[in-house]
């Protein structure tokens, strides 16, 4: 019933990552998707016949961002799904963390993906449908050198629970994940050390990074599914890393 469900899914930070393997499994299944980025390029997926869209677009830029989702609206004949994606991660010991790099990291993880959201919300209230925001295991965790990105997280997982209460009458289901060590862009210079890489996956109960697919894939099926009664909800995909003892 879910997949039957008109428009397409549009997609921050689509050009690379989690928002690239998302974008990817979700053309797999037949929708149409905008892959908003910076960069505006989108992944290549074979057989995708046209069904990724670029929209070149800064997600702080509240403007070009409606525009952008009007765009597509007209295009998609709808917006089903909106998956916040867009994500900036720096680290610094907590002592050397200025304000204004604090601000950064909120100003695209925590303003920016509620501003989309909010851009989304009358399109996703005509049919119902689902926001998925990409979270971090760190939302709940301290972790050393990551004061600004883990408190970013945990915000955005706040905001996503609230947005899941005051919009679950208009049929929208606003749910987060949160992926523990996933192989990307971002760790691959750092995971490619073999000590560095086998020091985290001796952490991780399945004694393995994860990989974007796999994100990817629980995405697509949030988006298809479409389980309205599953909302508010913050799913960890971590290899059982954040339960382990």
């Amino acid at each position: 019933m879910g997949a039957e469900r008109p428009g397409g899914v549009v997609i921050t930070g689509a050009s690379s990552g989690l928002g690239a393997a998302a974008a990817s499994e979700l053309a797999r299944r037949g929708l149409a998707v905008a892959c908003v980025s910076r960069r505006g390029i989108t992944p290549e997926v074979p057989g995708a016949d046209g069904r990724l869209l670029p929209y070149p677009c800064d997600v702080t830029d509240s403007a070009t961002v409606e525009r952008a989702l009007a765009d597509f609206n007209e295009r998609a004949g709808g917006i089903r799904a909106l998956v916040n994606n867009a994500g900036l991660h720096e680290e610094a010991a907590a002592a050397e963390v200025g304000l204004d790099a604090l601000r950064r990291i909120f100003e695209i993880n925590v303003f920016a993906a509620f501003a989309v959201a909010r851009a989304a919300y009358p399109y996703l209230r005509r049919n119902g449908g689902v926001i998925v925001g990409t979270g971090s295991f760190f939302d709940r965790l301290g972790v050393r050198g990551n004061l600004a990105y883990s408190s970013s997280k945990a915000a955005l997982a706040s905001i996503n629970r609230t947005l899941a209460v005051e919009w679950a009458r208009d049929g929208i289901a606003v749910v987060t994940v949160a992926p523990g060590f996933v192989l990307t862009e971002l760790n691959r210079e750092q995971l490619a050390d073999a000590e560095n890489r086998a020091k985290v996956e001796r952490r991780i109960p399945i004694r393995r990074i994860g990989t974007a697919q796999e994100v990817g894939q629980l995405i697509a099926a949030l988006v298809v599914e479409a389980i309205p009664f599953l909302t508010g909800e913050t799913i960890y995909v971590d290899g059982g890393q954040s339960i382990a003892l």
